[in-house]
């Protein structure tokens, strides 16, 4: 199974894209991890039409709720299922337009609070970290 991150805009705060990449470089121990930025929606779209075998979330505050062992069972479902690739969908600071909000029907809330755009990429990132560490039976999650 393999992780796309595709993200509307860059995560231009050094800081962040730092611990970003920090994390993805972790889950690539476990997971083929990738992160696409697009520009915009429209060629978001185009980036989920070309694999339409690809199960596709969109970071929405308003989308389900996952505590980390239940996101961890999750994705192990979905890995021991044999899916392919699963798409985190993050917006930028605009939110998400509504041609990609029907595009993407799943949704996978954070929090319910609201976040930066930049930070719930981070937050995300860890929490995928902690999940196939959970997955592993790594201390990591204790």
């Amino acid at each position: 199974m393999k992780i796309r991150l595709l993200m509307l805009g860059k995560t231009r705060r050094p800081e962040l894209r730092a611990v970003l990449d920090d994390y993805v470089k972790r889950i690539s121990r476990s997971c083929p991890i990738e992160i696409t930025e697009v520009r915009d929606a429209e060629a978001a779209i185009k980036k989920l039409d070309a694999d339409r075998a690809a199960t596709a979330l969109l970071l929405d505050a308003n989308g389900k709720q996952y505590d980390s062992e239940s996101l961890a069972k999750w994705l192990g479902e979905q890995r021991d299922r044999g899916t392919r690739e699963v798409i985190f969908v993050c917006g930028d600071a605009d939110g998400f337009p509504d041609s990609l909000r029907q595009r993407v029907t799943q949704k996978l809330s954070l929090s319910p609070m609201t976040y930066s755009h930049e930070l719930a990429r981070v937050m995300l990132a860890e929490q995928l970290y902690r999940a196939f560490a959970i997955l592993s039976g790594s201390p990591y999650p204790k």
